[in-house]
């Protein structure tokens, strides 16, 4: 079995595993977000990422019910992120969205709720410029009624983390961004520290898991020698030696994946350490990519790259 998964303590005193299930998927087949569930829980996950616009949440609810039912967990063994959609940034919408997400995955409250992209439109994709400090103060009475553990965002930049924090009245414990080997942040992981706001690394494995044409050939994760021989050292693969260097820069991961062994691959990554030489190996294969770019907000207001 594998080595106990640390947690992080949030900026409230609550604490969050510091691997959790991705469940973002453009091709999953029907039941596959539920059996992906099953099997990360039964592994000894105890953190469950989804969003409303990942249409999974029923099913991600499902695999969750399922597991509390057979009595291998309790509810409050489990730590659930859910997210905001951009439809729903008026202060008002919030609660309300919040109750509709939380109807569909059978549950009372949820331990993480996350503002998805600070940009907002209407439901025709017309840019509203609702701005991300009203959508907070919604977020801010979900936290109030209960409905939400703690509260955060995703994917703001150094101005809009920092004005946020100048801001709220209930702050916000992560910013869930992109950060990888090949997309490293630091700027803005060091704001996010100084601020007491945790980075929280999605599409944490960079380029492993979606190249593009024009960096084929540049992944080092994949291809790297050395990466290689640091993977052989420690009896790992390549992969774990990416997740294990952002938990050893204090940065909990959500890596998703739909295939039972690479979902228990991907938890093993407490039994082992790099040394500060083989993290500066790791690091030094930044390249500023973004596997997630958002081209498609370019044109909104509030847009965070």
């Amino acid at each position: 079995m594998f080595s106990e998964v640390k947690n992080v303590k949030f900026n409230n005193g609550l604490e969050m595993p510091m691997v959790g299930l991705g469940t973002y998927s453009r091709k999953a087949e029907p039941g596959q977000f539920r059996q992906a569930v099953e099997w990360a829980i039964e592994l000894g996950y105890r953190h469950i990422d989804t969003a409303s616009s990942y249409k999974n949440e029923v099913e991600v609810g499902e695999g969750i019910a399922n597991k509390i039912n057979e009595g291998l967990v309790k509810r409050e063994d489990l730590f659930v992120t859910n997210k905001l959609w951009n439809d729903s940034h008026a202060k008002d919408a919030v609660v309300e969205t919040l109750k509709e997400s939380l109807r569909k995955m059978k549950l009372d409250y949820l331990d993480l709720y996350l503002i998805h992209w600070p940009i907002s439109v209407n439901a025709n994709g017309v840019d509203t410029a609702i701005s991300y400090l009203e959508s907070w103060k919604g977020m801010e009475e979900a936290v109030k009624q209960g409905l939400a553990k703690s509260i955060g965002v995703s994917n703001f930049n150094e101005k809009q983390i920092q004005e946020l924090c100048d801001n709220a009245a209930i702050k916000p414990v992560v910013n869930q961004i992109e950060i990888s080997p090949t997309l490293t942040q630091h700027p803005l992981v060091n704001l996010c520290r100084k601020l007491s706001v945790i980075p929280v690394a999605y599409t944490p494995l960079g380029l492993i898991s979606e190249a593009r044409p024009e960096f084929i050939g540049k992944d080092a994760i994949k291809t790297d020698a050395k990466l290689g021989e640091i993977a052989k050292k420690y009896g790992k693969t390549r992969a774990q030696i990416a997740l294990r260097y952002l938990i050893q820069r204090e940065i909990p991961v959500i890596p998703k994946s739909f295939t039972k062994s690479r979902i228990e691959e991907n938890l093993n990554v407490f039994d082992f350490e790099l040394a500060e030489e083989e993290m500066a190996i790791v690091d030094g294969y930044n390249i500023n990519h973004r596997c997630v770019p958002g081209k498609s907000f370019e044109k909104y207001t509030y847009y965070p790259f």
